[in-house]
């Protein structure tokens, strides 16, 4: 599976894995598997509720095809990228600059989907996903987006060090930082270490929600990378109050 290098407006990088394609298949039917509910359910109230033919055929084209045709962008605009079935596998629609899709993009991969899903069964999506190397049907690439995994990555021990080191000419994105002692910053390290090395994610939850608690950040950005950047920003600011910094 890919692995995919988001940079966010605050310069912090975020590694996601490219969504699978079994999860892709299995989010789209989840998906059809929403849309024959609704259909279903909205066909019993219409006959249930109309007497004549046109009036059936008005209503479930304005209360069973409209909406049907609009599911995923619909959903994807309204659930910052998700549909429900998108919901279900935990992944979504992400833009590869790292900032959140417009109306515009989710209209065109949409609009793209149409053709590449609908109207060939799905089969030259999945070709594209397969040899793109992005996770990015042809809608994606014309709009610039992919899906991406949100299952929680545990930190990588063997990188931690390089990742947390403080390169030339960087800015600091959490200001609170600076209130973490030497003390802290290790520790909130070594916790660190021990949650990629034993492949913890509730304790890297739990340690991420702590250090958000003690310094009063409020940010989205995903567990790892939230305590990477605390601890890049804690030894920028040591490194400013260093006798030789």
């Amino acid at each position: 599976m890919s692995t995919i290098r988001i940079q966010t407006t605050q310069n912090v990088v975020l590694e996601y894995e490219a969504a699978s394609v079994g999860d892709r298949v299995l989010a789209q039917v989840l998906d059809v598997l929403v849309m024959i509910l609704w259909a279903a359910v909205v066909s019993f109230l219409i006959s249930e509720a109309t007497n004549s033919g046109d009036e059936r055929q008005i209503a479930s084209y304005v209360l069973i095809g409209i909406p049907l045709l609009i599911y995923h962008p619909l959903c994807e605009i309204f659930f910052n990228g998700q549909s429900l079935g998108k919901q279900a596998r935990k992944i979504k629609v992400t833009r590869l600059d790292g900032t959140r899709p417009s109306l515009g993009d989710y209209a065109l991969r949409w609009l793209i989907g149409l053709f590449e899903i609908g109207m060939t069964m799905g089969s030259v999506a999945l070709v594209a996903t397969l040899f793109n190397g992005r996770g990015q049907r042809l809608g994606d690439m014309a709009a610039g987006t992919t899906v991406v995994s949100l299952r929680p990555r545990a930190p990588d021990v063997h990188t931690l060090t390089a990742e947390t080191q403080v390169p030339a000419g960087y800015q600091p994105v959490f200001q609170q930082a600076r209130e973490l002692s030497d003390h802290d910053a290790r520790l909130i390290r070594q916790l660190f270490r021990q949650a990629g090395a034993q492949g913890d994610y509730a304790l890297l939850k739990e340690l991420a929600g702590k250090v958000k608690s003690v310094t009063t950040i409020t940010t989205d950005l995903p567990d790892e990378p939230f305590i990477r950047t605390v601890l890049r920003d804690h030894a920028y600011f040591a490194a400013q109050e260093s006798p030789h910094g």
